[in-house]
């Protein structure tokens, strides 16, 4: 049988997750396999291995491979910076130790708060002389002769990365370029980043700190981004396409995302948004949460349209950036984390993981922390084994941890066991809140998407907890992030900062720089494959009320720019202030509308799978054989209670239509729903698990 393959993995903390398409037939294959922490590369060719095994095909009918990647975002999480040095515009060598003058929690904390270390010690600054005004004008010429110094100085002194943020090299990149040819000559064993590559928005400290982030993370991913596709290479003679994931919703190729690292750093969570975004657009919900439980940690995005919400505010760790980005918020509460009893004698759960080596408890790998997996398991909530049996669960192990540390807190083992769970589902709760109540949302207005291998084992408590009306849990949920990988295109943004009040700002000034920026992104697709004819753009600009300190995106219309085109996007800026702030100043002549920054971003289609739909069973009989127990075990649902009988259900049995009641329990290959007295779930045409308390349903 010929087929054209496409496959989707995402390497998670505990596992990693694969996705197979055949575009030949639509046929759709998922599985798993443990990630490998010591070299991620193995997880990911082992997954390749698998899932080709289950389709029965060869490596010569791959098509693409599709990359969702933690690699930048856990070297940031773990501070592993390395030795970085920074080059910049002489007179402004402080400006890392300067920063901003915000402090974490407000002023309230500011007299215990110790400002961090910098991303580069002071010592590992160096200044060039040269100045640019805001409109990339020479003020003073760029120091060749100083700029070879300083070459020299990294160079002789054994700092091999590096990055340079001139200031306003955002309105002309000319110094920082040359920077690039000096430092070619004379140290060129140097990894180099240039803001003006990177970022070319204004805001000197964000610009400084996102490329020096992208300098720190680009000899490890080049590295392990160079040895899959070299290693892609055991599977068929030809250069099978190799495509990362990254952090704005869109795929790239790996020759072309070694270049720009940083784009990576939200590279799962993006999938996994994405992915879960369309799965529950097509079951008819337009307004979702996403929240993606996995071994280390649980994100948590907002959809609406089938599009998640984007932001250029985000951080990485410590680390401010402000590449576009899929608004996502991480929380240490995957099945990993580890509970622990603070100083005051009070339980904990998270941040800190048990990871996949050795593991939690039950895993038997010599793990010698409690954690939220080892809850579960002493509770019956999710069987002794995982992956359908293929790895075994200790049971016992599992409780004699939980028993151990009830004894320290005087608490019953279950009370411990529900407690680390409770305190679980309010970190995760906490983190949908702040996507949606701190962003002016309601959260009793969206429904609630969890997948994951460990997102969907808390849904109900959520379901108390937020007021959601309604939990989707998508068929295969372990591989939804794997899944997301193949519905995405390939996309790459441009920005250039233009300062200007919209009274003040001319047409012409906005359709060259809309131009050049379309330019820039009609030459990447190209050089990604794609003919003319498939280019797509999309084009928005950043505005504020003059005064402001910061701007709120919106669209630009397609076609000629003109005077009436900035009118419709001020009147656009006006409707989305309102929506985000509750107010606007539309009709107000005192109070000016200023523009800032405008952006293109340049798509190349990529045929997404198809999510098949299924005729709804009403036959009774047939309703009945579906919802048959295939087994019971005791599951604790709430200590009070104490262990209950409980019947298990194999989803795969459920057709669409059939419906179960709380008590039960749900399983699968990837993952395990526990529906908890008080609540039903039904099978929707796509084969959706639908979850409301009954009282709703």
């Amino acid at each position: 049988m010929t087929r054209r393959i496409r496959i989707g993995i995402d390497t998670g903390g505990t596992f990693t997750d694969v996705v197979a398409f055949d575009e030949q037939t639509g046929e759709l294959v998922t599985t798993k396999t443990p990630s490998t922490p010591a070299n991620p590369a193995d997880g990911f060719l082992a997954g390749i291995d698998k899932v080709l095994e289950l389709l029965g095909s060869e490596g010569s009918q791959i098509e693409a491979v599709s990359h969702g990647t933690t690699v930048a975002t856990n070297q940031l999480l773990e501070g592993k910076v390395g030795r970085l040095g920074f080059i910049t515009t002489a007179g402004y060598e402080a400006m890392l130790e300067i920063a901003r003058q915000s402090v974490p929690d407000g002023y309230g904390n500011s007299y215990f708060w110790v400002k961090p270390n910098r991303i580069v010690p002071r010592d590992l600054v160096k200044g060039v002389e040269g100045r640019l005004d805001h409109t990339g004008a020479q003020v003073r010429p760029f120091d060749e002769d100083g700029a070879r110094a300083v070459a020299r100085w990294f160079r002789d002194h054994d700092v091999d990365t590096l990055g340079v943020c001139f200031l306003h090299a955002y309105a002309d990149p000319t110094h920082e370029e040359r920077m690039r040819e000096i430092l070619a000559e004379e140290h060129p064993r140097a990894v180099v980043s240039l803001s003006s590559q990177v970022l070319r928005e204004y805001r000197e400290f964000e610009r400084a700190t996102t490329v020096l982030v992208d300098a720190a993370v680009k000899p490890r991913l080049s590295a392990y981004v160079s040895n899959i596709k070299n290693r892609l290479t055991a599977y068929d003679d030809r250069e099978i396409p190799f495509y990362v994931m990254k952090s704005n919703g869109g795929v790239l190729s790996a020759d072309e995302v070694v270049h720009q690292p940083i784009t990576t750093v939200l590279s799962g969570p993006a999938a996994g948004a994405l992915g879960a975004g369309l799965i529950a657009s097509e079951a008819g919900f337009d307004k979702v949460l996403t929240s993606d439980g996995g071994g280390t940690s649980t994100d948590v995005s907002v959809v609406v349209g089938g599009e998640p919400t984007l932001t250029t505010e985000g951080t990485v760790g410590r680390f401010p950036s402000k590449i576009p980005m899929i608004d996502v918020v991480t929380v240490g509460a995957g099945g990993g984390s580890i509970a622990w009893i603070s100083p005051e004698g009070t339980l904990k759960v998270g941040p800190h993981s048990a990871g996949a080596d050795p593991g939690p408890l039950c895993y038997g790998r010599g793990g010698t922390d409690v954690t939220i997996t080892d809850a579960h398991v002493f509770l019956g909530r999710i069987p002794p084994h995982l992956l359908g049996g293929e790895i075994p669960l200790d049971v016992e192990a599992a409780r004699a941890g939980i028993e151990r540390l009830a004894k320290e807190l005087e608490l019953s083992p279950e009370a411990c066991a529900t407690g680390i769970l409770e305190i679980s589902a309010w970190n995760q709760a906490n983190a949908l809140r702040q996507v949606t109540v701190k962003r002016g949302l309601d959260v009793r207005d969206f429904a609630l998407t969890t997948f994951g291998g460990s997102g969907s084992l808390l849904l109900c408590r959520l379901v108390d907890v937020l007021g959601v009306p309604t939990v989707l849990v998508p068929p295969n949920p372990g591989n939804v992030s794997a899944f997301g990988l193949l519905t995405v295109d390939v996309k790459n943004d441009y920005v250039q900062t233009h300062v200007a009040l919209a009274d003040r700002l001319d047409p012409a000034d906005v359709a060259r720089i809309v131009d050049e920026l379309t330019g820039q992104a009609a030459a990447a697709l190209t050089r990604e494959g794609f003919g003319a004819a498939q280019h797509g753009f999309v084009r928005s600009a950043d505005l504020r009320y003059f005064g402001q300190a910061f701007e709120v995106r919106v669209p630009v219309p397609d076609g000629p720019v003109t005077a009436a085109t900035l009118d419709e996007v001020a009147a656009a800026f006006h409707a989305a202030h309102r929506a985000l702030y509750g107010y606007d100043f539309a009709g107000d002549d005192d109070q000016q509308v200023e523009w800032v920054n405008l952006r293109v971003s340049g798509i190349g289609p990529i045929r997404r799978p198809e999510i098949p739909k299924h005729e709804l069973v009403t036959d009774p009989a047939a309703l009945a054989a579906s919802v048959t127990a295939v087994s019971r075990r005791p599951v604790c649902f709430d200590a009070a209670d104490g262990f209950v009988d409980t019947p298990v259900y194999r989803r795969t049995d459920l057709v669409p239509g059939a419906s179960v009641d709380g008590p039960a329990i749900v399983e699968e290959f990837g993952s395990t729903v526990p529906l908890h007295p008080g609540f039903a779930a039904r099978i929707d045409e796509f084969l959706n698990i639908i979850v409301t308390r009954k009282d709703q349903s």
